[in-house]
Parts: structure tokens; sequence; C-alpha cells
């Protein structure tokens, strides 16, 4: 990112830059005078630049405050920048001596003069504020005269949702023009044309967004076409926060259905369970929290981790070689921190604890000086910093954070990256000489690192050890969690800088007062946005392996349940179960939904139970834990779950039309399956197949187009098959074969279809009201169905012929069987065990204080758990 871009890296912070024109330098005495030198001329609000075709000659930069006449003349003051073509401190002649520049279209020589004239006489107005609005008023009318060219467009059929005027920011700079969004694209083109005549991103190509504070205003929008880049596509600031809101959310509309919500807690529930890296899960903190590589005043900030950088050997088994995470830099040395707490009581209103934030552009760019010396000119007035307070060495660096007065800076991701070439003087800049007579070269490393390539990944390695996984946590509570706003010994820095937070920017009338405000914002540091409010949760540290594999695949890796703790699924067992079916005893009770249950779920190892509602919830809970998650995908009820066979996806079906995949490892909706146009009241999964009935009286089969769809990308289902009823299909179920369908609809009307042919083998009216439940026996060879009636049914799969009927006391709403046994659960909210041969109950269990809406029973017909009205999910177990 940090590319020589002469025309932006050349002005000033916060300058504007208006426009360029292909222009002439008129120079030399004599027989030489007005010898031309073609190049580019650069208008920009606190200067003119002039950058020469040839690039061994110097670029030349005049101040707006010197006198310019009619005839593009400047006087007194030339800086000569990048002579022969080398990055190095800024030259300059004080001198009477005029520079004239001739435009390659003289007519256009009388609207630049004008513009010049402009700038020159904002630049002469005594105080700073007014110069600014100035600039802002010029700035403003130039892009109202202006529109967007929509002959820019990349197919003519686009369009147009919205347009407005923004910047583009980029390092130290920004850049004003016009953006404007289609139905297909987002595009900006800057007012300058540069770097390009328009830059165009494709809305299908987007991945993330995020809202931006910039200057601690909601201004900034930032778009990534990438999953893990450390770099964006495009980062913008808006004039209004209203526009900036009405563009996040039509492309957050457009892509509701493309991409993957990112959330601070999605992001920890996949980091807890080592799904992603220590690395990868501070990039994405840093984003939700408005840094960005875009803006160097919140710059992403990394920890220091290592805290030995003297030994000959990095031992990462050690506690004693790395910092203490559970402290600020500024509190890590007891006795720098009594010095700093003894001025603190001293100091009058408004008191301070530290002099300098841990992340500002200039300690972003002390670390990037060698890769970005452009920037360190622009933001030091074209000055290098004194060769001794250079970055020289990792080990006095981190010494001087330690022991410093004043410094008490942090890491930035460079350190825990691929790329080192940061450390090197690869363009060999003259950046001076120490005290001790040596020239500033590459960065000291410390003994335990044999090269640049080595340093880097043994500080991959740190940040992914086991000490600071256990630890990490602690870290971002200070940077991102509940102590940034803590105790006077312990917060991060905050004491000062909440200042600036807390203080109303659009609140301060005085112009100079305001400049002032925006430039300590940008030039102190800011700190995070806060993420969290309660204390960060701890790493599940045994699911990953902290030292084993290469840097480069550092990423923790998950395990699998044992498959030991699976019980046996020997038919002996599953009768032994059904046999003492009637000796059900009560495990454990939990009310965690606000409305009726209406669906259950298990992972194989039985750890996490999910339990859908017509409260529009999916539940996360454990017998021991208890509620551990609460997932909302609509304000409509959410009628059956279920889990996919790999234990990683529940997919729900809800009443809005939708289904939904939600991703237990990510911790947030995956994907989401529009299928039908009206609710989805069940559905069914297998053999990478989907099976969803719906009201709108179809039942349609749907083919997984994916490797793996527990993987964190999008889905694709195509449809294979749909089934059309005379009414709309409450409940569905596949034979334990998967090659017959069987369907019961709202009027009572059972259907049996072989799944490969979309015509009916048998259909007839076995109730006389609703269907609740339909289930095949494990031979295939009956279908037990159960409805408003109060009925049991049995029905024959082969011939379609009704086998029995079993009249209830009261209506059953679900049930378990095992061919002859029926476990059903019925509207008084008992559970019902039925002999179908005698059709007589021969057990009755209390259970719910209501009806019983749904029923789970594990392979080895040793585990129910049921779900009613009376919002409780109850696990049982029989007793043998």
């Amino acid at each position: 990112m940090f590319m020589c871009r002469f025309s932006l890296l050349l002005l000033d912070l916060e300058e504007h830059y208006f426009e360029q024109h292909t222009a002439y330098n008129l120079t030399g005495r004599g027989p030489e005078a007005n010898r031309r030198t073609s190049g580019s001329l650069k208008i920009c609000s606190k200067s003119i630049i002039f950058e020469p075709d040839d690039a061994v000659k110097p670029i030349l930069k005049v101040l707006s405050s010197y006198y310019l006449s009619p005839g593009l003349v400047a006087v007194f003051l030339i800086y000569l920048i990048k002579e022969e073509n080398v990055v190095a401190p800024y030259k300059y002649e004080r001198v009477k001596k005029k520079v004239t520049f001739q435009l390659e279209v003289p007519g256009k020589t009388e609207d630049v003069v004008q513009m010049l004239l402009q700038l020159h006489r904002a630049s002469c107005l005594d105080k700073q504020g007014d110069q600014t609005a100035m600039v802002a008023a010029i700035l403003q009318s130039r892009l109202a005269r202006t529109c967007f060219d929509k002959n820019s467009f990349q197919h003519v059929t686009e369009n147009p949702h919205m347009e407005c005027v923004a910047e583009m920011v980029s390092p130290l700079v920004t850049n004003a023009g016009h953006v404007c969004i289609t139905d297909c694209n987002l595009y900006f083109q800057p007012m300058n044309s540069y770097p390009d005549l328009v830059v165009q991103i494709g809305l299908h190509s987007v991945r993330r967004i995020y809202k931006r504070r910039h200057g601690l205003r909601p201004l900034g929008l930032e778009v990534f076409c990438t999953e893990n880049d450390l770099c964006s596509d495009i980062y913008l600031m808006f004039y209004s926060t209203k526009e900036r809101d009405e563009l996040y959310y039509y492309i957050a509309t457009f892509l509701e259905n493309h991409i993957a919500e990112c959330t601070a807690e999605s992001y920890m529930l996949q980091w807890q369970r080592g799904y992603i890296s220590n690395y990868q899960y501070l990039l994405h903190l840093n984003n939700l929290a408005d840094r960005s590589v875009n803006d160097l005043s919140q710059y992403p900030v990394f920890p220091w981790v290592i805290s030995d950088y003297s030994s000959t050997q990095m031992d990462l088994l050690n506690p004693a070689s790395f910092r203490d995470l559970s402290k600020p830099i500024g509190a890590l040395n007891t006795e720098r921190l009594e010095r700093l707490l003894e001025r603190y009581r001293d100091m009058p209103e408004t008191r301070f604890m530290y002099g300098s934030h841990y992340s500002s552009p200039g300690y972003v760019l002390f670390y990037l000086v060698r890769v970005a010396p452009e920037h360190m000119l622009c933001l030091q007035n074209g000055r290098f910093d004194q060769a001794d307070r250079m970055f020289n060495s990792v080990g006095e660096t981190w010494k001087n954070c330690l022991e410093g007065g004043t410094d008490f800076k942090e890491l930035i991701p460079e350190f825990y990256g691929s790329d080192s070439s940061f450390l090197k003087n690869l363009l060999g800049l003259n950046l001076g000489r120490r005290q001790g007579g040596g020239r500033v070269e590459n960065v000291e490393l410390p003994h335990w690192a044999s090269d640049p390539d080595d340093f880097l990944e043994k500080m991959r390695l740190a940040l992914e050890s086991q000490y600071v996984s256990e630890h990490l946590h602690e870290w971002i509570d200070l940077i991102f969690g509940y102590k940034q706003r803590g105790s006077e010994a312990v917060a991060a820095h905050n004491v000062y800088i909440c200042q600036c937070v807390c203080l109303c920017f659009c609140s301060i009338e005085d112009p100079d007062q305001k400049i002032a405000m925006l430039t300590q914002i940008l030039e102190f540091g800011q700190t995070p946005r806060q993420l969290f409010v309660t204390p960060h949760p701890q790493r599940i540290t045994p699911r990953f392996h902290n030292l084993s594999g290469t840097p480069s695949s550092v990423v923790a890796n998950a395990t699998s349940p044992s498959m030991e703790s699976f019980e046996d699924l020997t038919e002996e067992s599953k009768k032994m179960a059904w046999s003492n079916m009637n000796k059900l005893a009560s495990q454990s009770r939990h009310k965690i939904h606000k409305e009726a249950v209406t669906g259950i779920a298990v992972t194989l190892s039985g750890d996490s139970i999910f339990s859908t509602s017509q409260d529009s919830t999916l539940k996360m809970f454990s017998k021991e834990n208890g509620l551990q998650r609460s997932m909302s995908f609509s304000n409509m009820a959410l009628s059956s779950c279920l889990m996919l066979p790999d234990d990683k996806i529940v997919v729900c079906s809800s009443w809005d039309n939708n289904v939904y995949f939600y991703s237990i490892a990510y911790g947030r909706r995956q994907d989401t399956l529009m299928g039908h146009d009206d609710a989805v009241s069940h559905i069914c999964w297998r053999d990478d197949k989907l099976y969803t009935a719906s009201w709108d009286s179809t039942v349609k089969i749907w083919k997984c187009v994916a490797d793996d769809i527990s993987s964190n990308k999008r889905t694709q289902f195509d449809l294979l098959a749909e089934f059309e009823h005379e009414a709309g299909v409450n409940t569905l179920d596949l034979s334990p074969a998967g090659t017959l369908l069987a369907t019961g609809t709202k009027e009572g009307t059972l259907t049996l279809w072989d799944i490969a042919n979309p015509l009916p083998l048998n259909q007839l009216t076995c109730h006389s009201g609703k269907i609740h439940q339909v289930a095949f026996s494990p031979d295939s060879r009956h279908v037990l169905s159960v409805g408003e009636d109060s009925c049991l049914v049995v029905t024959d799969v082969q011939t379609g012929m009704l086998l029995a009927t079993v009249h209830a006391e009261q209506e059953q709403r679900c049930f378990c069987w095992d061919g002859n046994t029926v476990l059903s659960g019925g509207m008084s909210g008992d559970l019902n065990v039925w002999d179908l041969l005698s059709s007589k109950v021969i057990h009755k269990i209390p259970a719910h204080s209501g009806a019983v809406t749904c029923m789970w029973m594990n392979g080895q017909c040793s585990t129910i758990i049921t779900g009613g009205v009376d919002k409780q999910i109850i696990l049982w177990k029989p007793e043998y």
C-alpha cells in the first residue's frame, strides 16, 4: 500500500488536490531563456507542484502564500524534491527568482489563474480556521459545478441509485470527487482524475463493508473485496452521516444474501474454538474498531508479546519470555508507573496520565520509514527524524517503551506478517548518522533472529504460542474491551485521549478551535471503538496446537469429537431402550424461550442442544452450562431445525419463507435459502439434499452445490424437484433408505412419493384436520401420522391402505416410534407410551404444563428431548 505517489505524498497533511494540467517549466537565461521542461502541473489548496516527465529532475513545490502573478509566476521560495530521483529531505531555495509555467492548452490559463488567485487569497487570511473554511468553500463550489459522468458506467443498462460527493481516503491525504452507486457497481470519480478517471467496484465482488469514524466523526465507509486482506479496495469519507448511512444500507441490503455477517461476537466464538488464529482475530477486531491502514491516525494496533530481546535463543515455553498482557505498556515498569502516578496526582485539572498514545501516525511511520519515506517526509515537513530517534533496533525500541518517560507505543501488524522489507533499507535511504558515527541502515534484530525473515517467523510463532493464546483476552480487554475505561493504574492511555472522544466535534463553533481539535485528533492518536463491555472470555487452548506446524500454518486446528464416546448402535440396545420407554425419567428442564418450542437438534456428542421457537430465535444450550447462545434471523417464527451430519451447521426453517443455515464454528448465519412463497413448515436432510415443505402447497428438493457446506462460504442450492399438493404442506419425512417421501397437509391428506418421480405413489385423506407429523417405521413398510382429529393412523406404504386408526383422548402433536411402540406428546402436556397392537396407552408420564409441540430422540433411542408451548425443553432418559 505504501507506493510512491508523487501527486499525493508531496502534499501537506489535509491538503486538497484540485486538478492537474500538462505544462512546461520555462527556465534558463540568455540564449537558453525559456528553455522548456515538460511535465505535470498540480494545483493544490496550499501549493503548486510541478512534476517533470524526466524523473532525474527535481519536483518543484511553491507555496500558495507566496505571490502569484497572472502569468503563473511564483517568487521567493521553491522546494526541490526527489532530485536525481532520490528520496531525501526536501531542499529549498529562498531567493528572488521566478519560476514560470506554461500550460500545454493555453485556453485553460485564465481558469487556472482564477483558481490560483482564490487559493492565494485563502492562504493570506490571518486565522487558520478562516483559511480552511475558504478552501472548503472553493472545494464544494468546484464539486457542485460538476457531477458524475454516467458515460463511465460499465453497462449501459445500469440504474443509478444515488449520487453524492465524498473524499477517497489514503494515508495522510484525501481526494475529493463524486460517488455513484448503481444496481451492480460502486463508482468513485476523483475531481482531479487521479489515480484513475474512475474507480469501479462490482457489488458482487464485495466481501466486507465497515462504517468508520474519521477524525472521530461518523463519516467513513470502507469496502473490502477480499476476506482477510489488510488493505481495503476503497475508503470513502462523506460530508454527511446521512449520505454515508444511505450508501451503507444500500450495499448491505444488496449483500444480505451474498456475504456473511461479521460481528465481534462471531469472530470471538471462532477464535475461542480455534477456527481462526490470534493474528486473524486481532485483524478482525481492529477492523470492527475503526482501525484502517488507510488512516494512519487509526492504524491497526498489535501488542508487544515478547519481552526478551537479549537472549541468543527464543524460549516460547518460558512465561518469562513474554510481556504481561494484562497491563498496558505504561504499567509494565512499576517504577515508571509510580512516577507517572505521582505526576498525575500533582496535576491541575484536566489531568492526564500518559503524555502520548500507544498508536499514532508518527509511531506508525517510525516503524515504516524504510518502506514509506515519502509519508514520513510529508508528516514532518520534508525532514526525517534525528538519526538516534529512528527505528534502529527492536531491542532498544522495546527498552525505551519500557523505561522512557513519554514512549508507550504498541506494535503494528507488519511485525507478525510475512513481508520483512520494513526492517531493511532496500531503497538505500540516507537516514543520517547516529552519535556513534554509524549510518542508519537495516533495523538491528535480537540475537535469537538470524535475519529479518527469521525474526518475523519467530514473532508469528510467539503470537500463536500457548502463553499468548491463554492471555490475549487480557490485552483485548485493555484495547478493545471493558478496561478501555479502567482505573488510573490500569487504563491504557485513555484518561487523556478520552477527553477528545467525549468532546462533540460538531459543537465547537470557533473555526480555529475546530481546526486545532481536528489536528490533535489526527496527530495524537485515537482510542479504538469499544467492542466489548464485559470481560472477554479466554481461548479454549486444548483445541489447537500452539507450536506445531509451519509458521505459515499456525492457524488453530479444531478437533472432532472422539468416536469412542458414541454409544453402541446395535438393535439390542434400541430394543432395550424401547422396552423401558415407560420408565422415562426427567434429567433437566430449561426455560429459555419466550414462546412455544418448535424444533430440537443435537450435536453427535450430545454436548450442545439447539432449539427453535415461535419467538423467532434459535437457542444453543447444554445440560451442564445452560443457555450459551441466542440467534435471531428474522422477526417471524422458526418452525423447525436439524443438524447436518458434519455437526457444524444447524438448519432452521421459518415462517418468513426462508431456510437459514447457522454455522456453529463461526457463530453466525452462514447462508439463506429463499425457496418458497409461504412459510417453510418442515425440513429434512439426506445425502447433500435438502427437503423443504411449505404452506405454499409444495415440497422442494434442493441439491447442495459445494464440496464442504461447513466452510465459511456462501453455498449454492440447485432445485432438483418440486412436488405439488392441493393444500399447504405441514410435515414431511424420508424413508430410512432415502427413496420415499411422506407428506402431510393442512387438510389431512397423506401422500407417498417416489423421490425419483414427481407423481404421487399413493394419496389418501386419513385425517379430518391438519396433520401434525408423519414418520416412516424403521423397516419403511408403514407410515404413522397424527393430526388435529386426535387420531393416530398407520398406513401401508406399498398398498396405500389404512391399516389402523387409534383414537386418543386428546390431540397428539408429535411422536417417535419403533414400528410398534409409540412415544407421543399430547395437548395436555403428558407423554403417552402406546402399544399399537392393542391400540392402548400403556403409560402416561407428566411432562409439560401445556401441549408438547416437538420431540427429538437420538439414534440409540436412549435420550429424548421434548419441547412445549410452556416454553420449556425437558431432557429425558429411560431408567433400566
